[in-house]
C-alpha cells in the first residue's frame, strides 16, 4: 500500500472516530430508545429514531436531552399520536430512561395494558401524562416510590379497581387528573393528607362511590372536580371562605348538604353542583364573588329567594331549574 493510500485510509479512519465521539446522546439511553421503538412494532411516526443519528439532534420524533446541564441525557419523551396499527403495551424500556423528568404518552388508542412495574425505575420523573388510551388495570401502588412527581395525569383510558391511597405521601405532588376511567370504590381518607402544595384533584367520570372523607377539609385546593360519579353525603368539606378554591364541580352526584352554611373562597369562578340532593338557600356571600363565571345549582332541594345582585342575574334560569322552591331573578317572582 502506498503512503498517500495510508493516509487516506486514516484521514476516514479518524473522521468515523470524530463523528463516534461527537456524538451527545448516552449509548444506554440510545439504546433503550431503540428498544422501544421495536417494542412499538416499529411505527413510521418513529422513523426519525435512526441508530446511525444523534438522539439528542433534534430531529428524533418527541425526544429532548438535557441541554441545561450539559449531561445530554434524555430528560423529555413524547410518544403521543402513534398512529399504532394494531395493539401494544406501553413499552418497559421506558424503565431504561433513568434521567426521565417529562413523560407523555398521549392519544393513542391501540397503547392496551397495565402501566408497566419499569416505570417505577424512572426516580426523577417529575410530570407523567398518559391519557386518551386504553391502557387498564389498577392505578399502580409503586408511584408512591418516585418521590420526585408532580404531576399525575391518567385521565380517559380504561382503568380500573380503585385509587391508590399511598399518592398521598409523594411530598412534590401538585396534582392528580384520573377523569374518564372505570376507577371505583371510596375516596381514601389518606387523600386529606396531602402535602400543602397539592391543589387540584379532578376524577370525574368513574364510578366512585361512598361519602367524601371529612379529612379533606384540610385541603386547599384550587381546582377540584368530582363531577359524574355516585359519591354521597357532605361535601361542604371542600368549601371554605380561608381557601383559594377557584372552581368546584359536584354535578351528577349523590351530595347532600345544606349550601347556606358553606364558606365561600373570594378566588371562586366557577361552581357546578347540578343535580345532586343539596338542600337549604343559596348563600347571601356568592353576590360577592367577582370572578364568578359559570354557576349551575339546577335540579336540587334548594330554597328560598335568589340573592340579588352581583353576577347571580347574569345566569339564565337553566342555571337554578328544577330546586324545590327558589324563586327571584331570574326565576319568578317569591309569592
Amino acid at each position: 500500500m502506498s503512503r498517500l493510500s495510508i493516509i487516506l485510509v486514516l484521514v476516514v479512519v479518524l473522521s468515523f472516530t470524530k463523528a463516534a465521539f461527537s456524538e451527545l446522546c448516552n449509548p444506554q439511553d440510545k439504546e433503550a430508545l431503540l428498544q422501544i421503538k421495536k417494542e412499538l412494532g416499529n411505527p413510521t411516526t418513529l422513523s426519525s429514531w435512526l441508530s446511525t443519528t444523534d438522539c439528542c439532534n433534534k430531529t428524533w420524533q418527541g425526544v429532548v436531552c438535557d441541554t441545561d446541564t450539559q449531561t445530554y441525557r434524555v430528560n423529555n419523551l413524547d410518544l403521543s399520536n402513534l398512529n399504532l396499527p394494531k395493539p401494544y403495551s406501553i413499552p418497559s424500556s421506558i424503565g431504561n430512561l433513568p434521567y426521565l423528568n417529562f413523560l407523555t404518552i398521549r392519544s393513542n388508542p391501540n397503547i392496551v395494558g397495565a402501566i408497566p412495574p419499569a416505570i417505577a425505575n424512572l426516580t426523577k420523573l417529575r410530570y407523567l401524562y398518559i391519557s386518551h388510551t386504553n391502557i387498564s388495570s389498577q392505578i399502580p401502588d409503586f408511584f408512591s416510590q418516585i418521590k420526585t412527581l408532580v404531576t399525575l395525569d391518567f385521565s380517559y383510558n380504561a382503568l380500573t379497581g380503585s385509587l391508590p391511597a399511598s399518592l398521598s405521601s409523594l411530598p412534590n405532588l401538585v396534582g392528580i387528573t384520573f377523569d374518564g376511567n372505570q376507577i371505583s370504590g371510596a375516596i381514601p381518607d389518606s387523600y386529606g393528607s396531602f402535602s400543602s402544595l397539592f391543589t387540584s384533584m379532578t376524577l370525574s367520570r368513574n364510578r366512585l362511590s361512598g361519602k367524601i372523607p371529612a379529612t379533606l377539609a384540610k385541603l386547599n385546593l384550587a381546582f377540584v372536580d368530582l363531577s359524574r360519579n355516585m359519591l354521597e353525603g357532605d361535601a361542604s368539606v371542600l368549601f371554605g371562605s380561608s381557601k383559594n378554591t377557584q372552581k368546584i364541580i359536584l354535578a351528577k352526584n349523590l351530595f347532600a348538604f345544606d349550601l347556606g352554611k358553606v364558606g365561600l373562597s373570594e378566588n371562586l369562578n366557577g361552581l357546578d353542583l347540578r343535580n345532586n340532593l343539596i338542600y337549604g338557600m343559596l348563600p347571601k356571600g356568592l353576590t360577592a364573588l367577582e370572578h364568578l363565571k359559570t354557576f349551575n345549582v339546577s335540579y336540587n332541594g334548594l330554597c328560598g329567594e335568589i340573592p340579588q345582585g352581583g353576577k347571580l342575574q347574569r345566569f339564565d334560569a337553566s342555571s337554578y331549574a328544577h330546586n324545590k322552591c327558589l324563586c327571584g331573578s331570574p326565576l319568578p317572582a317569591c309569592t
